[in-house]
């Protein structure tokens, strides 16, 4: 299948934004909130289950389109997943496995 290209807004590609995002995500890595995800073991998109250290922290809607690190827009994801995603958010994972079909 041929690689996906996206037209990233330079307003969420600025340095600055993107260095303020990574932050607000490396502080929410040591709250209780994340920990409690991360003890759950399980991946946000495979639902398989994993130890702790196995699980990355994935923006649903990657920094780079325009997410923020909240709460709402970051979830556990297991290597293989996180990265089977790349800049993609959720609706287009699905299109595209659709068209897989």
């Amino acid at each position: 299948m041929a690689e996906e290209y996206y037209v990233l807004d330079p307003e969420h590609c600025d340095p600055a934004r993107l260095k303020k995002e990574r932050e607000k995500a490396r502080k929410l890595k040591k709250t209780q909130w994340w920990l409690t995800l991360l003890n759950r073991g399980i991946c946000h998109y495979c639902q398989n289950k994993f130890r702790p250290n196995q699980l990355t922290m994935d923006h649903v809607v990657p920094l780079a389109r325009g997410g923020t690190s909240t709460q709402g827009n970051i979830v556990p994801a297991c290597r293989a997943c996180n990265q089977d995603k790349k800049l993609e958010t959720p609706a287009e994972k699905l299109l595209r496995e659709e068209k897989l079909k």
